[in-house]
């Protein structure tokens, strides 16, 4: 059988139960409000809502024992909000296995 060349594609999703709770997406939000300590912030450099940004933060907190993101009601000088040494895991975590599905993708396509 002679098959033309193809490039394998996809995407990872952590789920836990039937509930999709991280992606590249979610990840990318995870990480601007580790560098910029706002939900806010992160939101505004992504084009999304602070209310989007907020429930998604709900969203992937509800999904883990544990939460990923604290955050701290805004008064005088704003509020701000802290991705957990078990966020910033998780993060890594799912960078790794990405990276593992970009390798078998590349691997397992055919030139």
């Amino acid at each position: 059988m002679d098959i033309p060349p193809f490039k394998l594609n996809g995407r990872v999703w952590i789920e836990i139960g039937d509930e999709k709770v991280l992606g590249h997406g979610r990840v990318e939000l995870l990480e601007r409000i580790h560098a910029s300590g706002s939900i806010r912030q992160a939101a505004l450099q992504m084009k999304m809502s602070y209310k989007q940004a907020w429930d998604l933060v709900n969203h992937i907190n509800s999904g883990f024992k544990q939460p990923l993101v604290i955050s701290k009601r805004g008064g005088k000088g704003g509020g701000v909000a802290i991705v957990t040494p078990f966020g910033l895991e998780v993060i890594s975590e799912f960078k790794s296995i990405q990276q593992k599905f970009f390798d078998f993708l590349s691997e397992n396509g055919k030139k």
